[in-house]
């Protein structure tokens, strides 16, 4: 065995971005959506509802949570204390997890909004994140439907939230904007954005008022308080409000959505050069009794195999061990250059 310090050259560092599918059907398009009355009816039902691709409601492939500032929407906790409730609860827990301030509220475009509903993606669905223009999301309301995608080809910088990045919600699909926008900025009339694509937390998080607005103002007419576009859901529990947006997702042509991971890897060029490398301590090479070399033409014409590569730091303890495909022949006639890729 014998060793060589690297040299800085020796290292190269490289990133490679790899996407893949969201959903379990290895499919970039979910069509089929499907809800459990048993969790629905459940104590997480007030809530959540969970979203899986088949009846057998085996694999769920994302969430719907509607949340509300002033608590509507779902039954309050205590009669006796108005305001505090399942949507409340949905509603200071994601503004904690994606504003990081419980006196701010969340700002759609340039409106700000006390609801929201939120749809984080099954976390062993996805990879590192969620792919930038990759989304459509199709929503079918009253008065039409409507696609959904990124603002991420639009923007000149990236605004980063306490959940990371924070893109807007535009009408197109796979982050194009859609020919016939009512704003240039893909907005709606006058609710501002349709919402927030999160890509660092896997979570898309929908305007309501914009979705409620009649069609002259970007909407579907989505029915979430009882009529379109009256700006307060007064549901009497939050699985009504949860269910409201599964049929608008349900009903529609699919939802179109993948994932990203950034490998990165460490290149380390090994370079046993014409002198090195030639001798070995195998047993069959050197006598173990007298350390001589057990042929006499093996001391000025030696040939060895190399076959694998092992990594040590200062101290001299392995930390990496590399297998060579095949043995590669070395002596004194022969360079060679070995590349070990590291990934993480």
């Amino acid at each position: 065995m014998s060793f060589k310090r690297l040299e800085a050259d020796d290292f190269l560092v490289s990133s490679d971005a790899i996407s893949s599918t969201c959903w379990t059907n290895d499919s970039p398009t979910l069509t089929t959506f499907f809800t459990s009355s048993v969790q629905e009816n459940g104590s997480s039902g007030d809530y959540y509802i969970n979203v899986f691709d088949a009846a057998t409601t085996q694999s769920v492939q994302f969430a719907i949570a509607y949340g509300n500032a002033n608590g509507s929407g779902s039954a309050n906790y205590n009669n006796a204390v108005n305001g505090l409730s399942p949507t409340s609860t949905i509603f200071g827990q994601w503004q904690d997890l994606t504003i990081g301030d419980e006196n701010t509220n969340f700002i759609f475009g340039t409106i700000t909004s006390s609801e929201f509903f939120a749809l984080p993606i099954e976390r062993a669905a996805y990879k590192e994140s969620l792919f930038l223009g990759s989304l459509t999301l199709n929503l079918s309301g009253s008065l039409g439907s409507i696609k959904l995608t990124d603002n991420s080809n639009y923007v000149s910088s990236v605004v980063f939230g306490a959940a990371g990045r924070v893109f807007q919600l535009i009408t197109g699909s796979s982050g194009t904007l859609s020919a016939g926008a009512l704003n240039s900025n893909g907005y709606s009339a006058n609710s501002g954005s349709y919402g927030w694509l999160l890509p660092d937390i896997g979570t898309i998080i929908l305007n309501p008022l914009a979705l409620a607005a009649p069609a002259v103002s970007g909407g579907i007419g989505f029915v979430y308080s009882g009529s379109a576009f009256s700006g307060s859901a007064t549901y009497s529990n939050q699985t009504n409000a949860n269910s409201q947006l599964f049929r608008a997702i349900s009903g529609s042509t699919g939802f179109t959505l993948n994932s990203q991971e950034t490998i990165v890897s460490d290149y380390i060029f090994i370079r046993p050069r014409s002198s090195e490398f030639n001798y070995s301590e195998n047993p069959s090479f050197i006598s173990g009794s007298t350390g001589e070399v057990l042929y006499p033409q093996f001391i000025n014409n030696p040939q060895v195999y190399i076959t694998t590569i092992g990594l040590y730091n200062d101290t001299n303890q392995l930390l990496a061990v590399a297998k060579l495909s095949r043995p590669l022949a070395k002596d004194f006639t022969k360079e060679a250059l070995v590349r070990v890729k590291l990934d993480f």
